[in-house]
């Protein structure tokens, strides 16, 4: 008579989020707290923590990864890596292409209404520039970080010339004055589902609150087209669309965020939770229904 074969004992899920050293991610907690609400045990964790063990997660959530603009090579080495070995959200081509703001070149080339930009790289020439005020910053940045916003256009030229004189693409883009009283529209998925939208404040020359926005029609049908344009749409955890509106009223892409975007989610009561139900089913195995994250 045989002996039947004991079934292995399965452990609980776990989760790594992503972080990086001295951030303040308010988000943090929340999101730990959602998962631990779902049975899944999650931790911060830096990326670039030599002791991790990445393969002991069943995936990788990349967040306050802030610090990878100083070291973009590093973390993207890191990101291929860690993707060998676990699930990471989002997927390595996602930020390899996300993590320079170039992308936005390539959306445009696909017809998505992006805010005009003049791009240059180390040896090009200046451009002309015949906009008012102007925005330079590098193509691979973060927050306002060696940003500039001038009417002068010779120190323009010279923030442009000294980006690429240390081997960075510039961006030269319009300064769209609208953004002080209507501010930019981020609009927030998880899952590949819209989940809620912020109003944000200018990141130059001060501003207002970060607040809730209903989302008008034509801001949701400009975020979808701009997400249709992304190959691994399915593959999304999250993605911020940033839109702003030109002196004609149109919506266009400022940002499309997909790497490590605050996603405001302590402006939505179920922020947290959308989030955390979503990434439980990219985890391995998983056999539960599939989460509804408008109801989560």
């Amino acid at each position: 008579m045989s002996t039947p074969l004991s079934s292995p004992v399965r452990r609980p899920a776990r989760v790594a989020y992503a972080t990086c050293r001295g951030v303040d991610d308010v988000e943090t907690l929340p999101v730990l707290a959602a998962f631990a609400r779902l049975g899944v045990s999650a931790e911060a964790v830096l990326w670039d923590d030599p002791a991790a063990d990445w393969a002991g997660y069943d995936l990788v959530l990349i967040r306050s990864v802030w610090d990878y603009i100083l070291q973009r090579d590093a973390f993207l080495a890191w990101a291929r890596r860690t993707a060998a070995l676990t699930r990471l959200a989002n997927p390595v081509p996602v930020l390899e292409r996300n993590t320079d703001k170039t992308y936005l070149r390539e959306l445009a080339a696909a017809g998505v209404p992006v805010v005009p930009t003049r791009w240059v790289a180390p040896g090009d020439e200046l451009p002309a520039l015949d906009w008012p005020e102007v925005v330079v910053k590098p193509t691979v940045s973060s927050g306002a970080r060696d940003t500039v916003r001038t009417a002068d256009h010779a120190e323009a030229l010279a923030h442009v010339g000294a980006l690429t004189a240390a081997g960075r693409t510039a961006m030269v883009q319009p300064y769209l004055a609208m953004v002080e009283d209507e501010g930019e529209t981020s609009l927030l998925y998880l899952g590949g589902e819209f989940s809620h939208a912020v109003r944000r404040g200018p990141m130059l020359g001060g501003g207002f609150a970060d607040v809730p926005r209903e989302p008008e029609a034509d801001q949701l049908a400009l975020a979808e087209r701009v997400l249709d344009a992304v190959a691994e749409r399915s593959e999304l955890l999250y993605a911020r669309v940033d839109l702003v509106r030109t002196p004609d009223g149109a919506p266009v892409l400022i940002e499309l965020e997909l790497t490590e975007p605050r996603l405001f989610l302590g402006l939505h009561p179920a922020g947290p939770d959308r989030l955390a139900a979503a990434a439980l089913r990219l985890l391995p195995g998983n056999t539960r229904p599939p989460v509804d994250v408008s109801r989560a």
